[in-house]
């Protein structure tokens, strides 16, 4: 029985192993954007999930965890539309943060992290966009991973911000985050670590100073580990300037995947889900032409900062988890800023990012991010790996 609120109810659904592999015996929750043949994807919303008919065809990615021998236990809940990253669902519930019960477990990947941290499976999969696989694993001190953009198929997922989105996966151990990952990825092959930890400066700026302070010892296992380690700027314009960019181009991809539907059918929808969508519907196309030239000149900032062999060294979001009921409000808001200005650097750039639960802080936990250059994702996870 799930105690935790973490999976669905209303479209409930589980699938047994198509094949076997180096996942057998291990369980895994769904988060409720993928397809499974004959079940109902709800992304959140009863409203979706009353509009759309059973799948006809399983996502390629849960068909490769199917196929290496994991066991699905259940659909994991979102947050509505997965536009938060909060982990609070009006419509379905919060599901419980285990390791610090009364504050959220973070979002959208919600249900799958909560899953994960309390026992109801070994892995989770996700999505994560703006942080919806790093942020939930950080709050609830889980591994998480966001691979390269595309390096995963996304077919069979509901579509939100195409080229921002990407499918992650979150574990309580490392081993199995890799395991995992290898599968996803399909790539056994073996991989180093890096010879270089860039501390990106600018990042640790936006978090809180307690938490920048309860980071540190786990940043100095990573260049130990490592062997090098230098102090690094990310941006010369400033994190906030490219989380403007960042969700400039998000907001207008999601009013191009969602806003057909909600103006159709006309939703129950959550006031900051509304106030998120009407703001996406009003960037102007001129506005995303300018951001995504803007874009292009990040991910090549990003290409000539981080070598093959560097990993850029952030803080997974600016502190611990906010309380229940506060995320949405002024401190919450502040917060939200912050967070999406660390995470936006994966996002724009397409890197890989891997979360790793090496702190705690007022006696939560606190995660410590790796990034790297796109296509690194293996040595990332073979990193974290070696860290735990």
């Amino acid at each position: 029985m799930d105690e935790l609120g973490a999976l669905c109810r209303e479209n409930a659904g589980q699938a047994e192993p198509s094949g076997s592999g180096t996942l057998d015996g291990l369980t895994f929750a769904l988060k409720d954007v993928f397809d499974v043949a004959g079940q109902c994807t709800g992304f959140g919303q009863p409203t979706w999930l009353a509009t759309h008919p059973p799948a006809v065809t399983t996502a390629p990615a849960v068909e490769r965890l199917l196929a290496a021998g994991a066991r699905m236990i259940g659909r994991a809940l979102c947050d509505e539309l997965t536009y938060s990253l909060n982990g609070e669902n009006v419509h379905y519930g919060t599901p419980l943060n285990s390791a610090c019960p009364d504050r959220i477990p973070g979002g959208s990947s919600s249900g799958s992290a909560s899953a994960v941290a309390g026992g109801l499976c070994d892995f989770s999969l996700g999505t994560d966009c703006a942080g919806s696989v790093r942020i939930p694993a950080g709050y609830c001190g889980l591994y998480g991973m966001r691979p390269t953009h595309g390096r995963v198929p996304l077919e069979g997922a509901t579509p939100f911000a195409a080229s921002f989105d990407t499918a992650g996966w979150l574990a309580r151990d490392a081993v199995v985050l890799d395991r995992v990952g290898r599968v996803l990825l399909g790539d056994d092959s073996p991989a180093s670590i890096p010879g270089r930890a860039l501390i990106a400066a600018d990042a640790f700026a936006l978090a809180d100073d307690a938490a920048a302070a309860a980071l540190r010892p786990a940043m100095e296992r990573v260049s130990r580990l490592v062997g090098c380690d230098v102090e690094a700027t990310v941006t010369e314009e400033g994190l906030e300037r490219w989380m403007e960019c960042f969700r400039a181009i998000q907001s207008f991809e999601i009013w191009q995947s969602l806003g057909g539907w909600v103006t159709e059918n006309r939703p129950a929808l959550a006031p900051s889900i509304r106030e998120r969508l009407d703001a996406g519907a009003a960037v102007r196309a001129d506005t995303v032409e300018q951001e995504r030239a803007f874009r292009v000149h990040i991910a090549s900032r990003l290409d000539g900062l981080i070598g093959p062999g560097d990993v850029l060294v952030l803080p997974t979001s600016p502190n611990v988890a906010p309380r229940l009921g506060w995320a949405e409000g002024e401190r919450g808001q502040v917060h939200r800023r912050q967070a999406i200005s660390i995470l936006c650097i994966a996002g724009l750039g397409g890197l890989p990012q891997v979360t790793l639960p090496l702190a705690t802080l007022d006696g939560c936990p606190l995660g410590l991010s790796l990034a790297a250059r796109r296509g690194a994702d293996t040595m990332l996870l073979e990193l974290a790996r070696q860290l735990a």
